[in-house]
């Protein structure tokens, strides 16, 4: 790569690496070509992008950024997955392809200011979805006022049993007499 495009690599991955959500580390040594073009489509299939990046560069992308606090940690061969908007499902993609005992392996993550290591990477996989803590947040809204409805509406009902149960008790004398 000359300056130019490493100058043009680093504009491009820098605004890549810093409107990612979800940035996640991984080991890349001793990878087969053919392992790493199976997992780059399947990542790619699923919102993700898999860069192998130097070291150096990597540091020149976040340099600045909140994510800033990764590039002390990079040594060795590195791949870079930046995930998509949602960093839950990303996070649930990456748990799904990348085999634990395979060849790549994670080292660390960002997610929400916060440097991860792998165990806590997969962890965020079981985080809730953004959906699901949306439908979460409507039905607890929504709670509230159906309760208060059903506080209104219970003398009324009350009340009305109540003289059903009186009409109907008057019907059962008069027709006794």
């Amino acid at each position: 790569m000359n300056k130019a495009e490493k100058i043009e690599f680093v504009e491009r991955f820098t605004g890549e690496i810093g409107s990612a959500p979800l940035v996640v580390v991984t080991e890349y040594r001793a990878v087969k070509v053919a392992d790493s073009n199976s997992l780059r489509r399947r990542l790619e299939a699923k919102g993700l992008k898999l860069e192998v990046v130097k070291n150096t560069l990597v540091r020149r992308c976040v340099a600045g950024t909140p994510k800033e606090v990764i590039a002390d940690q990079l040594t060795g061969m590195n791949g870079v997955i930046i995930s998509g908007e949602d960093p839950i499902a990303s996070a649930k993609a990456i748990r799904e392809i990348i085999d634990p005992k395979g060849p790549i392996q994670i080292k660390f993550g960002y997610f929400d200011g916060v440097v991860l290591q792998a165990p806590e990477v997969l962890a965020v996989a079981d985080l809730p979805s953004r959906e699901d803590l949306l439908a979460t947040l409507l039905s607890t809204l929504q709670e509230g006022p159906r309760q208060i409805l059903g506080v209104i509406q219970g003398p009324p009902r009350d009340l009305l049993y109540l003289l059903k149960n009186y009409e109907a008790k008057l019907a059962e004398q008069q027709a006794g007499e």
